[in-house]
């Protein structure tokens, strides 16, 4: 994880000690050596341990809370020193070019700084608690009578081995949550896990009390296979089916690209699952046809997939889904005046998408995240509630 930005966080430690020991501090610190070393002894072993992270083999130090630490120092101190050198260095060119009498970047730099650590102290410990109910209506006339009204309760990316320090309770209020709805059907899709299988020991006991009439539907996300481990392929291929196994053990239906069929009053309704089908996939392949196998081109069928942009890319061309449900970008984890930056790389990262023939992707922004902080985007489970008809 951290390999990917090393040089990025390498400028972010050492920028403001260079401007501290060769702009602020220069002259009064000339000739005290011990001053310098002590000023310095911070900034070395931050970039140590950027070194550490950034050589492992795996994508995170399996023992999260070292990382999660790392990241906690770097926003409450690197990332507000660095806002405060960027204001104060602007003040002191502007001061040098004699636009202004005194330096008020600094000024400016210790207030930025302060809603810098504001922020990531919010987002990491506040920006987590509680979920939120979203409803959403879906309207089909493709959809049997009989299944008007029908209920799915849908959650993602619970990344489990992020709860940590107690915070397993947060697991339990969203449990609650959904069985307080007392949907139809609950349906999963992905992200259960961060890194490998054995951080679901804890959260079997929670996860297993979802109940609905229809039973919990679920599907593997990328987090969910050895990607992030990065093991020998022996024990890769053993913590993935571990993973599958254990989802079982909890009551949950995995679909490994293939679908069941639900019943009412004689009607039927379809709901296949893909393995995770990403679009930088390369070890793992989703087998769309084998998901799909069986479900009459007329009937209504809803397509489980982890990665939303699946739907353009396959689900849409190569079936027949009426709706599409997905997680996977986390809403971002952060949102401003409406702005989040999974704008960047998706077309469809939260919420409802149409094509012209009515045909519907959802996202969800899910419940949790590899790194657990959010802000502006709060945990959620979505009921989706199927109409037959068209929208009013």
């Amino acid at each position: 994880m951290i390999a990917r930005i090393s040089i990025l966080i390498i400028v972010l430690i050492v920028l403001p000690f260079l401007y501290v020991d060769f702009g602020m501090m220069r002259n009064r610190w000339r000739g005290r050596l011990m001053w310098r070393v002590a000023w310095w002894l911070p900034c070395v072993a931050m970039l140590a341990y950027t070194v550490w992270l950034a050589t492992l083999r795996s994508f995170a130090p399996l023992e999260t809370w070292k990382l999660y630490i790392y990241l906690l120092v770097l926003g409450l101190v690197f990332a507000p020193a660095v806002v405060f050198t960027i204001c104060s260095a602007v003040g002191d060119f502007l001061l040098k070019k004699g636009l202004v009498r005194r330096n008020r970047g600094r000024g400016v730099g210790i207030i930025l700084a302060l809603l810098v650590a504001i922020v990531v102290l919010y987002g990491s410990f506040w920006g987590n608690n509680g979920v939120q109910v979203r409803n959403v209506d879906y309207f089909s006339e493709q959809l049997p009578a009989s299944f008007d009204g029908y209920r799915i309760a849908l959650f993602s990316d619970a990344h489990v081995g992020s709860y940590i320090w107690g915070s397993i309770d947060r697991l339990q209020v969203v449990v609650d949550t959904i069985n307080a709805q007392q949907a139809d059907m609950i349906a999963f899709v992905g992200d259960l896990q961060n890194m490998q299988p054995d951080e679901l020991l804890p959260a079997m006991p929670i996860l297993g009390r979802l109940e609905a009439k229809d039973g919990v539907l679920s599907v593997l996300g990328n987090h969910d296979y050895n990607d992030y481990l990065r093991a020998d392929s022996v024990t890769g291929r053993r913590n993935e089916l571990l993973m599958c196994d254990r989802q079982r053990q909890m009551g949950w239906h995995l679909l490994l690209d293939e679908n069941v069929v639900i019943r009412r009053q004689g009607d039927s309704i379809f709901v296949a699952g893909m393995q995770n089908d990403g679009k930088n996939t390369t070890t793992y392949c989703a087998n769309v046809d084998k998901a799909m196998s069986g479900v009459p081109a007329e009937a209504f069928s809803i397509m489980l997939e982890h990665d939303p942009t699946s739907w353009q890319r396959t689900i849409l061309p190569r079936t027949t889904a009426n709706l599409t449900m997905s997680g996977h970008t986390h809403g971002g984890q952060i949102r401003i005046a409406g702005l989040s930056p999974a704008a960047i790389e998706y077309k469809e990262y939260d919420g409802m998408y149409f094509d012209n023939s009515g045909r519907a992707l959802f996202v969800t922004t899910g419940i949790g995240g590899f790194v657990p902080f959010r802000l502006g985007v709060k945990p959620e489970v979505v009921v989706i509630t199927l109409h037959k008809g068209t929208s009013r």
